[in-house]
This record gives structure tokens, sequence and C-alpha cells, in this order.
């Protein structure tokens, strides 16, 4: 089972700072250490950003892939 140095329900935020909260969470991760992100859609548009703002320096696993929810492993490497 994995562990997880944060947890962001991004159910919880409004539109405007979702992307905002998971980005400075993924920013206090230190190496190895990994966040979840829970959601209620396919965080795909996410993962783009991801791999623009951050090539080869993180893992994406999904925990759940819907129907309702949707928890993403997102690791710093």
């Amino acid at each position: 089972m994995s562990s997880y140095t944060a947890t962001v329900n991004a159910t919880e935020y409004p539109p405007h700072l979702k992307h905002k909260v998971i980005f400075e969470t993924f920013g206090k991760l230190q190496s190895s250490e990994a966040m979840l992100l829970i959601n209620d859609h396919d965080p795909v548009p996410l993962r783009f950003q991801f791999d623009a703002m951050y090539p080869g320096q993180y893992v994406w696993e999904y925990i759940q892939q819907g129907p309702v929810a949707f928890q993403v492993r997102i690791g710093k490497l």
C-alpha cells in the first residue's frame, strides 16, 4: 500500500483554485514523495500541464478510474 505525503481533494475547491492548489502541493513534495489527488472527473488536462511543466520529473498512477471518483497518485522523481 502506498503512503502519501499530502492529499488534495479537488472537489473541495472552486474551479479557479484547483490547479493552483495541486501544483503548490506538488511543489512542496520532496524527491520520492507522492500526493494523492481525488477528483470527480478524469484529470487529463492536468496531466498535460504536468507534462509541460515537469517533464520527466513526476510519475502519474491511477488508483481509481471512475466512473464517479478518480484517484491519482502523483509522485515526484
